[in-house]
């Protein structure tokens, strides 16, 4: 019971943080740890979470466009990978499922919240502000208890199918592994929609650079176990390296702005 409460908090907390808060919290690589500390189970939490940000990374909400809801896969993911058993790319390959579900949720939410329009410009035209802070107390106490109780009945679920699930395990292997194929090339998806976004023509040395090193790094034996950690480092390398020269260049281009050449020198 003190699982469920502590959950529906977090979940709450988790709602109102993707679009307010620090909107941080509700991102994968720390929301899953958080919900795998309170299911029991914080390596789980550590891993899934690393693995569903890689997923999710390109995916943000922009103005009304909204994608596959992250709140709810990584709640519906993590209670499925702890109360199941069910392994982790298994666990995220059905979770893309639920966070389809999520986004729903939230466009349905967005629509009702839209009726308090009207209401908030009629007690603002008074001088009166009360009508916008009720709305968006309201707007916040719908959002995060929608999210709430999704998170309380997929943990009652998850909890009372763990049987089922194993026996679908050994009856339906099939249908398992192709669920676990689909939450590792996910992680790819999430990649290449962030490449969509931000990839330029200059930087294509960079992310060819990149995958060679990720490559030689994550096949030698000795290297493999630290492998993302090496690899960021290098990039930091470089990217200091720029930042530092661009402002070198700028700092020498504007003292030759300012200097005299009238004496022909």
């Amino acid at each position: 019971m003190f699982e469920v409460i502590l959950l529906a908090i977090v979940t709450f907390i988790f709602a109102i943080d993707q679009f307010s808060l620090t909107e941080i919290i509700y991102r994968p690589m720390c929301a899953c740890p958080i919900i795998g500390a309170i299911l029991g189970d914080l390596n789980t939490g550590l891993v899934l979470g690393g693995t569903y940000e890689l997923m999710m990374i390109g995916s943000m909400p922009v103005g009304g466009a909204q994608p596959a809801n992250v709140v709810v896969g990584e709640v519906v993911a993590m209670i499925f990978a702890v109360k199941t058993g069910m392994d982790i790319d298994s666990a995220l390959g059905a979770a893309v499922i639920f966070s389809v579900f999520g986004t729903y949720v939230v466009t349905i939410m967005f629509t009702i919240a839209s009726s308090f329009n009207s209401w908030c410009d009629e007690t603002c035209s008074k001088g009166d502000d009360s009508g916008l802070r009720k709305s968006v107390i309201a707007d916040v106490l719908l959002l995060g208890s929608l999210f709430a109780v999704i998170a309380v009945v997929a943990y009652v679920a998850g909890s009372s199918i763990q049987a089922a699930m194993q026996s679908l395990s050994e009856k339906a292997a099939w249908f398992m592994a192709g669920l676990g194929e689909a939450g590792k090339m996910m992680r790819f998806v999430g990649f290449g929609v962030l490449l969509k976004i931000m990839l330029a023509n200059d930087m294509w040395g960079y992310f060819l650079m990149g995958f060679a090193i990720a490559l030689i790094v994550g096949n030698t034996p000795n290297l493999s176990g630290a492998a993302l950690i090496i690899v960021a480092f290098i990039g930091i390398g470089i990217a200091l390296s720029n930042y530092f020269t661009a402002v070198a260049i700028k700092q020498v281009s504007a003292n030759a702005a300012t200097e005299d050449f009238s004496d022909g020198i």
